[in-house]
């Protein structure tokens, strides 16, 4: 018999998925806790037309994602941060919020979940952090560290 996964369950399929298991297993298991449903032919049209939609919403913010890193590869960013005077240290350190402040300025919205900083920015100039836009989209940010 014909299922359509609704859940994930280990061992058996994802959701989604579209599997083949004895009839029995089918209807006493899976389809009475809730973990798959009947594989008639309507009910394959519609997974099949919400696997495609979820195949063109991927494939837009994937997009969305290439476009914004190449708007900000060229752009270096100013984050001014609190420090001692005549060439004193910096107070605390550059955050991601801080990252996505100075973004949102320029008219960037990345949210601060997405900025990687490796190792604390605890002076001031110039470096670079990671930004995981997409799973498969990252860039490279140049970022300026300035007095406040």
């Amino acid at each position: 018999m014909k299922v359509i996964m609704l859940k994930d369950l280990k061992g058996v399929g994802k959701k989604g998925e579209i599997i083949e298991v004895n009839d029995g297993y089918a209807r006493n298991f899976l389809i009475k806790k809730g973990y798959a449903q009947e594989g008639t032919a309507q009910n394959l049209y519609v997974a099949d037309q919400k696997k495609k939609a979820l195949e063109a919403k991927i494939a837009r913010e994937r997009a969305e994602a290439q476009e914004l890193a190449a708007k900000l590869a060229p752009i270096t960013v100013k984050v001014a941060a609190k420090g001692g005077e005549n060439g004193g240290k910096m107070f605390g350190s550059v955050t991601a919020e801080m990252i996505s402040a100075a973004l949102q300025e320029l008219g960037f919205e990345v949210d601060k979940k997405k900025i990687d900083i490796k190792e604390s920015i605890r002076e001031f100039g110039k470096t670079e952090v990671l930004l995981r836009l997409y799973p498969e989209v990252s860039q490279v940010l140049k970022l300026e560290v300035v007095r406040a």
